[in-house]
């Protein structure tokens, strides 16, 4: 494996120039990590159910796709995929319906709302001119963004309810500080200038399957080549387990192609919180792997949905769900099953 390939350019993007044709994407380069961790090229794909996942409830906070009108309410059978909840289904298909089709509402972790709130600063950062992006900066966004973030979901006030003090609190917005601070040891906000930001994208296979999701950022070089970004706050995985790392930005490239016809040159995971930077360059032929596996997982959602038939998956993640009371694996009984069954599909 080759590590040598030139990454793609931080400059100026020039968004009125179209990417290279799909068919003359690069060829694939290793994925390589700060820390030196990586997978072989070619790995992108599918995570198998073995494969750890962040725990429920510990979560990135990145925002989730704008839900569909006919998929609201519970007892609404599942009319998309976005790569949560397709990671939902291949971690434990009882944990996919008690979310997707049951709606069970879930309490609010600190992981995943520091996640959110890492977010909102990164994001509202490139607001500023490139020479204002600095550390201090950021730091400073915190402490609004937080406010606004309690503006827009009261709920999350719950987190703190008890640390009469404000020291859990305190404790916790440090450490929000500090990954904030860590991303400037990753990436140059400088040189920089996103052509996208929470960007939602969403489109239809031809099998008639929607995907949909958020992207973090979105760069595009001066070349015309794309760059798909997300940010992490937990640590990078290690190599074997990067595969499935990898699974929601592949997702995601595959998107892009499917709705513009080009291959993202480069997929980009930030790590904030171990500090490391992992990248893979997709190929068509990963993305079209990545396709039919999701159609693949697409049809055991169907036919559990009609036929009722969701069976949990215990791992040792199970500590971290908030279902396990309803979840007949620790003597739970889940809801009546909203939706009609058909029998021997």
């Amino acid at each position: 494996m080759s590590t040598s390939q030139p990454p793609v350019p931080e400059g100026p993007p020039r968004p009125d120039r179209s990417p290279p044709p799909a068919g003359q994407t690069p060829a694939p380069a290793a994925v390589a990590s700060a820390g030196g961790a990586g997978v072989p090229a070619g790995a992108a794909g599918v995570p198998s159910p073995a494969a750890p996942v962040d725990p429920p409830g510990s979560s990135d906070g990145r925002p989730a796709p704008p839900e569909d009108p006919a998929a609201v309410r519970k007892g609404r059978p599942p009319v998309s995929l976005s790569p949560s909840r397709a990671s939902d289904f291949m971690q434990c298909p009882l944990l996919y319906r008690f979310r997707v089709i049951d709606r069970l509402p879930e309490k609010p972790s600190e992981a995943a709302t520091r996640g959110t709130l890492v977010h909102a600063v990164l994001e509202r950062l490139f607001d500023a001119p490139a020479a204002e992006r600095t550390p201090l900066r950021a730091r400073s966004l915190v402490s609004g963004q937080w406010d606004r973030l309690l503006e827009s979901r009261p709920e999350l006030a719950e987190l703190f309810a008890q640390d009469e003090g404000g020291e859990r609190l305190a404790r916790w917005m440090s450490e929000a500080e500090a990954l904030v601070e860590r991303w400037f040891s990753l990436e140059d906000p400088t040189r920089l200038e996103p052509a996208e930001r929470e960007l939602f994208v969403e489109t239809e296979l031809e099998s008639g399957l929607r995907l949909r999701g958020v992207i973090d950022r979105v760069d595009v070089a001066p070349s015309g080549e794309v760059r798909i970004v997300d940010y992490k706050t937990g640590k990078a995985p290690r190599p074997e387990y990067s595969e499935g790392a990898l699974f929601q930005m592949t997702f995601y490239a595959l998107v892009v192609w499917r709705l513009k016809g080009v291959v993202p040159r480069r997929l980009q995971l930030v790590y904030l919180g171990s500090g490391e930077v992992l990248t893979y360059d997709p190929v068509p032929a990963d993305l079209e792997r990545v396709e039919r596996k999701l159609l693949a997982l697409w049809d055991a959602i169907v036919r559990a949905t009609a036929t009722g038939e969701w069976r949990p998956r215990p791992t040792k993640l199970c500590g971290w769900c908030d279902h396990r009371a309803r979840c007949p694996e620790f003597g739970g009984t889940p809801p009546v099953y909203p939706l009609p069954v058909v029998p021997g599909r």
